[in-house]
């Protein structure tokens, strides 16, 4: 048929995501009379709308938003977002919007907008964090920006100092900090905690730490890719106005196609190109081999699988978690590269949040919250790069992602399952 034809045709510039909504599109022209078929065909082409992100070979001139529209003939309020952090605007076009500007020399990929979820499914004391703390080393005069569902203003945070000094919401558009859903307060915690309303009993390993918030997921843990990259390029952008040299991304969704060819990956290296170390949660889609999420299987940034420490601080009876996403990538690589705490992991709680109404059983206490995933070992280890930097400020994102790599406790698994081994700052610190 015609329309599967341009398709195959355009296949290299599509992900295999927008080619199934696409081919998915022309089934009900199956039921449709052969007299009829290209009037129904005409009205699918101009009714159908799809979610996706255009990215062309280079900013124009005259802008993103400007170019796609002219190229494609398309109505301006269709452009949702520009994304100037891969060359590409998020929109919902048309089927014939979609055909023209596939035919575009200047367009070289479209990729369906497809949704991101936050990855949900003792653990300072267990990575050698408190020791380093002792020494001086919390994390202080270091930022660290947690793209997730938001930050509670929890005390652990504010109190006696309020060290989340950034906020920005492209869900819902406020300008204060806040968390309707609970899973970015509890990474957050993860990071940055002091431990202030426990006694110092539940603690991040940078207590000291600055926080940027960037919500990029609603009240029930859940976003679009373009959004996700909206505020990936919003921390770029904002790097030095707050000194973000950490991005803790405790989400993602399974890959649609190669690494190289993922406008969050180009993402996620971009911001580690810029100068930032990127943290990135591995996935909860184990034991199986092949389950890294996206962008986890960018091969620059650090992905981080998660470890059971059976509560206990030696690292020598830990292991990877059954739910821990497993490499290798689809081009081969091997991943996750370092794996931290991720079971039973007490941090800190946002009241009224859609997790703590849904999981009134996790709730340990007035402030603190019970999770487990990989969601929950990424922060730890943002915040151990944290104390990494604090320590070494000239180091670069390789560097950093090469000493976490050289330093980590091999617990005898897989590669594809354990990286290097598990986070241990002993050695770094």
């Amino acid at each position: 048929m015609q329309l599967l034809n341009w398709v195959h045709q355009y296949a290299g510039k599509l992900d295999v995501l927008a080619r199934r909504q696409l081919i998915q599109a022309h089934r009900p022209l199956r039921r449709v009379p052969c007299f009829l078929q290209n009037l129904a065909q005409g009205l699918l082409h101009r009714l159908i709308k799809v979610p996706v992100i255009v990215q062309l070979k280079e900013i124009p001139e005259e802008g993103l938003t400007n170019s796609v529209c002219r190229a494609g003939r398309i109505d301006r309020r269709r452009i949702h977002r520009e994304l100037p952090i891969c060359n590409g605007v998020a929109a919902r076009l048309s089927i014939a919007d979609i055909r023209r500007l596939l035919e575009q020399e200047s367009v070289v990929r479209i990729t369906y907008d497809r949704p991101v979820r936050a990855l949900l499914d003792v653990a300072t004391p267990a990575v050698g964090a408190a020791a380093g703390q002792q020494d001086g080393f919390t994390g202080r005069g270091v930022t660290v920006a947690v793209l997730d569902t938001g930050i509670y203003p929890h005390p652990d945070l504010t109190q006696p100092v309020n060290r989340i000094v950034g906020f920005r919401d492209f869900v819902n558009g406020r300008t204060e900090p806040y968390d309707d859903n609970g899973h970015g307060t509890h990474c957050a915690g993860d990071v940055a905690a002091n431990g202030g309303q426990s006694g110092g009993r539940y603690r991040g390993p940078a207590p000291e730490a600055s926080l940027v918030g960037v919500k990029v997921l609603n009240a029930q843990g859940a976003g679009s890719l373009s959004t996700v990259i909206q505020g990936i390029d919003w921390v770029v952008q904002n790097r030095d106005a707050f000194g973000i040299r950490v991005l803790s991304m405790s989400l993602g969704s399974p890959p649609a196609g190669p690494p190289s060819q993922d406008p969050v990956v180009q993402a996620v290296e971009a911001a580690w190109n810029s100068g930032i170390a990127v943290a990135v949660a591995a996935g909860n889609e184990g034991p199986g081999s092949g389950t890294i999420s996206s962008p986890g299987d960018s091969p620059r940034v650090i992905t981080v699988g998660a470890v059971d420490d059976r509560r206990t601080v030696p690292q020598n009876d830990d292991v990877v978690a059954s739910f821990s996403s497993r490499g290798p990538t689809s081009e081969g690589v091997t991943k996750p590269d370092i794996a931290a705490p991720g079971v039973g992991i007490i941090s800190l709680r946002a009241p009224g949040s859609f997790l703590d109404k849904m999981m009134k059983s996790a709730r340990v206490g007035d402030w603190y919250f019970r999770l487990s995933g990989t969601s929950m070992a990424t922060p730890i280890v943002a915040g151990t790069i944290a104390q990494l930097l604090q320590k070494n400020p000239a180091m670069t994102p390789v560097e950093v992602k090469a000493a976490l790599m050289d330093n980590a406790f091999d617990l005898g698994e897989d590669p594809n399952a354990q990286g290097r081994g598990e986070v241990q700052v002993g050695g770094l610190l």
